[in-house]
């Protein structure tokens, strides 16, 4: 399924918006872009016709259920849970006879026949090439999403490269700032499979080889995004998706293979011997701006594409958006793998849109014995993205992990001395919070021990709210906090900014701006968290913090002013005015 044929299916089911005004790739399609993702149920994929270039712009494709599902070509994203789970379970079981043995075989087939295929001559990815000075990224409607962001930025680009030692592709998703014509920035933490074939290359003293592939068939872009394990081909968990071989054909200036029906391919390099550059900010994913770091840069090569080509882009920023969408069907997908591979007592995995993919993660297990809920914790820390993971709730089997008020229930009843793990280890790059970059504390939390026999424990004033101004350092007077807050088991401190948010929106805030062992004190039976923010520098706060993500009153504005032009129908408010209050400066960083 090409792009094309995937709007054409979102169409006919009414998933589809067009806007055929003209549209600013500047800030303007993003403000447009928050309000319809964060409508209910996530709105409906945008195709922004007319913005200054030859190429529309397709936004929000994968944010919502319905649109997932679309993109895989199912019902519902569980059609796609009970493949892999059967596939898994075949696989790994053991086998007591030849027969067993046997029956395999067909189902082995099946996984042959859904590895890439290569083939020789140009694809249609490759029907307009662009070579030297005319290889110019501007000619591409790349997007300028937020106030401060260091520049425009490819959102959704899926970065093609190979082991220098093995040859093993791989195809990750890196964003990917735009510094000039033709050099962009090349955005892999230290622990992307990108990265490490950096360090191979540098090792080796070679430049490293890139191919940048750009639309396609939405599973593609969905597989760039998985967790895979490493050294295994992306595009086989595509082909399985889509049960199908992706057809793929070779650069026009590397030996990277990419996707034959592609939307664009901008073929170049990184050079390891290369001085870094600045790169950043960048309104993210965890609804806070990513800062300045340093990064490599990518010099472009060649753009090639179809002539029919559409680019295709997202937003991230303060959830919900697209990003939650595609994490949900992460979390649906490799729940299998998850529990009979790597802890099989698990039976569910729930990580809430609020905990921005990986600070919050909640998990089910059939309990056996005492300390099992320690096992699966530390077990699913030291298992591939799950090592980002920051707070985790183990609840029994039984309990409906989904359902806010059974997982209240269990908090309350929670023993604050015995219950809690507490450990270290490897945390996202983007955690603001964390005292060193990348490294911090993590915590779960043992419901196993709660009887859930009985009636729902009251979960009425649980937790109790205070709001401080920006900065203040944490009251030296717990016991006047507690005092305030009577019945309340757990005391969290915001910043007065928060006030009138939502319980969700509050949470999103606690999970993003709290270190579990710097920010939470036990007394008396209470846990007090401070959700604030964080001044840079002092004592074990980081040295930077980050501003929250908003449009500017001025963007805010000018769609205000517009929203008739664009025919979306029914007028919807700006999300950013909910936050403006939340801003500690008038820049991407405190």
């Amino acid at each position: 399924m090409t792009l094309r044929e995937f709007i054409h299916r979102l169409e006919a089911a009414g998933e589809l918006k067009r806007i055929t005004a003209r549209v600013d790739t500047r800030y303007e399609i993003c403000e447009i872009t928050d309000r319809e993702s964060k409508s209910e149920g996530g709105g409906k994929a945008l195709l922004f016709e007319n913005t200054g270039t030859d190429y529309p712009v397709l936004m929000n494709m994968m944010g919502s259920d319905k649109r997932m599902a679309m993109a895989f070509g199912v019902e519902e994203l569980d059609d796609i849970t009970r493949r892999i789970d059967t596939l898994v379970k075949g696989v790994m079981s053991p086998k007591a006879s030849l027969w067993d043995k046997l029956k395999m075989l067909p189902l082995l087939s099946d996984v042959a026949k859904w590895f890439p295929k290569k083939r020789s001559g140009r694809g249609r990815c490759q029907e307009v090439v662009w070579r030297g000075e005319d290889a110019d990224l501007r000619r591409l409607p790349i997007l300028t999403s937020w106030p401060h962001d260091g520049g425009p930025f490819v959102t959704l680009p899926m970065v093609a490269t190979l082991d220098p030692e093995t040859g093993i592709p791989n195809l990750g998703m890196y964003r990917m700032q735009i510094f000039d014509s033709h050099t962009t920035g090349m955005h892999w933490h230290k622990h992307k499979t990108g990265a490490r074939h950096y360090d191979g290359y540098k090792r080796l003293g070679r430049r490293m080889p890139i191919s940048v592939v750009l639309g396609g068939d939405p599973a593609y872009i969905y597989s760039a995004t998985a967790p895979m394990p490493d050294n295994m081909d992306e595009m086989l968990l595509a082909g399985m998706l889509r049960q199908r071989p992706v057809e793929m054909v070779k650069s026009l200036t590397n030996d990277i293979w990419v996707p034959a029906d592609a939307d664009f391919v901008i073929e170049g390099y990184v050079d390891p011997e290369e001085e870094l550059a600045v790169e950043g900010a960048f309104g993210d994913h965890t609804g806070f701006y990513s800062l300045t770091d340093l990064y490599p840069r990518f010099h472009v090569e060649a753009i090639t594409s179809r002539r029919d080509a559409i680019y295709p882009a997202t937003i991230v920023g303060i959830p919900p958006m697209e990003d939650a969408y595609i994490a949900k069907a992460t979390e649906r997908i490799f729940l299998a793998p998850i529990r009979l591979a790597i802890q099989p007592e698990v039976r569910d995995l729930y990580m809430p849109m609020e905990g921005t993919a990986h600070n919050i993660a909640m998990v089910s297990i059939e309990k056996r014995y005492d300390g099992q809920a320690a096992k699966v914790a530390q077990g699913l820390w030291g298992a591939g993205q799950m090592m980002f993971n920051k707070y985790m709730l183990i609840a029994p089997a039984e309990v409906d992990i989904r359902s806010t008020d059974a997982m209240l229930g269990l908090l309350r009843g929670v023993d604050l001395h015995r219950d809690l793990i507490f450990s270290e280890g490897i945390l996202d790059v983007l955690d603001h919070s964390a005292p060193e970059k990348g490294y911090g504390a993590k915590l779960a939390i043992d419901l196993t021990n709660v009887d859930t026999q009985g009636e729902v424990a009251d979960t009425a004033n649980l937790i109790a709210t205070i709001f401080t101004e920006h900065g203040e350092d944490k009251d030296t007077d717990i016991q006047s906090l507690i005092s305030s807050a009577q019945g309340a088991k757990y005391i969290v401190l915001f910043d007065r900014g928060a006030e009138g948010l939502s319980g969700a929106e509050m949470l999103w805030i606690a999970a993003a701006n709290t270190d579990p062992i710097r920010d939470i004190t036990i007394l008396d039976g209470k846990m007090i968290i401070d959700a604030r923010s964080k001044r840079p520098g002092r004592g074990t706060n980081p040295s930077r913090f980050p501003n929250v993500v908003t449009s500017s009153v001025e963007t805010i504005e000018l769609v205000d002013r517009r929203w008739q032009e664009y025919a979306l129908g029914e007028f919807i408010e700006s999300p950013s005015r909910r936050y403006h209050k939340l801003q500690l400066s008038d820049g991407a960083e405190w």
